[in-house]
């Protein structure tokens, strides 16, 4: 049995997705990659297919026409045979120690009859230059090593909100909950570890560096001013999630209060980027999209825009917007995000 499918979504990736698949190569027939080609236009496709004539019991590859990272993410999970679903990309790996500890946890759980439906682990950004490695991990927030619900859950620090990066969900339960990326739009990986979350009933932590998060490439959809540039698709998916789910019918309070929080950092990324631009119409984008919250759903904006994020970025005027911004760059050096 395939304990695990890695979907690796691949685009113009022919410089670094061998690391990628290598690093999950160790987890042998436990494991399943699929590689999706999506579009590539230089030898992604040829690199993949090598890859799955050597291991045939391993490797598969879905070749596309151009969709996105998260339609490419869509057809992973599609074509996933694995109990367990998880997300690499191509740019990023995996600890192999790691892998082999969680593969050897879920493997007693099937032997013992049990599921989860949601697997954490830590990240690591793997920021280029960078002596100092920043981890974010969970052991303050998550109990370890035992099965949990969310009333077990402590209270998350800013920076430690579940990523794709060290989510591994099962794989059933995205497929029955219809989890669908929409295509063409960058920042989906929000919408992918948001969605499900009502969904998620039994959950795991382990406190392991597994993802390995590269931060480095002047293009990488994480950079500041590719952020900038792309300003309108943040805030398309901000959007999105808003329209999810009305938080009163999160009866989970612990849930319903991390689903805000997550929100909320939503919120203030997207308005820190239009503040950042210095760019009129996009201030106006900003102001908009706290409007849009407020219309779809009034308590919630204004338990956001009266907490501390919501109010650091609304201060009035441009000595407002220089503070939001300094908080802002203070925030990214301690966290270590692009």
């Amino acid at each position: 049995m395939k304990y695990i499918s890695f979907a690796i979504p691949c685009y113009n990736s022919q410089e670094y997705m061998a690391h990628a698949i290598e690093s999950i190569l160790p987890g042998g027939e436990d494991v399943e990659i699929i590689i999706v080609n999506d579009g590539s236009k230089d030898n992604t496709s040829k690199i993949a297919h090598e890859y799955a004539k050597k291991y045939p019991d391993i490797i598969r590859v879905i070749d596309k026409e151009n969709g996105g990272h998260g339609d490419a993410v869509n057809y992973g999970l599609k074509n996933a045979s694995g109990k367990y679903f998880k997300v690499v990309d191509s740019d990023d790996w995996v600890r192999e120690e790691s892998l082999h500890n969680i593969l050897a946890v879920l493997r007693g759980m099937e032997a013992e009859g049990k599921e989860v439906d949601m697997l954490i682990a830590n990240y690591v950004y793997e920021k280029e230059g960078a002596s100092h490695k920043k981890v974010i991990h969970y052991r303050n927030v998550l109990p370890q090593n035992t099965i949990f619900r969310w009333v077990d859950v402590g209270r998350f620090h800013l920076d430690q909100y579940i990523l794709m990066h060290s989510v591994i969900y099962r794989t059933d339960m995205l497929k029955l909950c219809q989890l669908k990326l929409p295509k063409h739009t960058f920042y989906v990986d929000n919408i992918y570890v948001y969605y499900p979350l009502p969904h998620v009933r039994k959950m795991y932590y382990m406190d392991e560096d597994f993802y390995r998060y590269y931060i480095g490439r002047e293009d990488q959809s994480v950079n500041e001013k590719v952020m900038i540039k792309r300003i309108d698709q943040q805030i398309f998916v901000t959007k999105s999630m808003i329209d999810m789910y009305q938080m009163r019918a999160i009866t989970n309070k612990k849930l319903r209060a991390y689903m805000e929080n997550y929100l909320a950092i939503m919120m203030t990324v997207s308005s820190i980027l239009c503040i950042r631009s210095k760019n009129a119409e996009n201030l106006e984008k900003k102001k908009e999209l706290w409007q849009y919250l407020k219309q779809k759903d009034k308590k919630t904006f204004i338990r956001i825009r009266w907490g501390i994020l919501g109010q650091s970025m609304n201060l009035p005027g441009k000595p407002g917007r220089k503070v939001s911004s300094l908080a802002y760059t203070i925030a990214r050096r301690l966290i270590g995000f692009n």
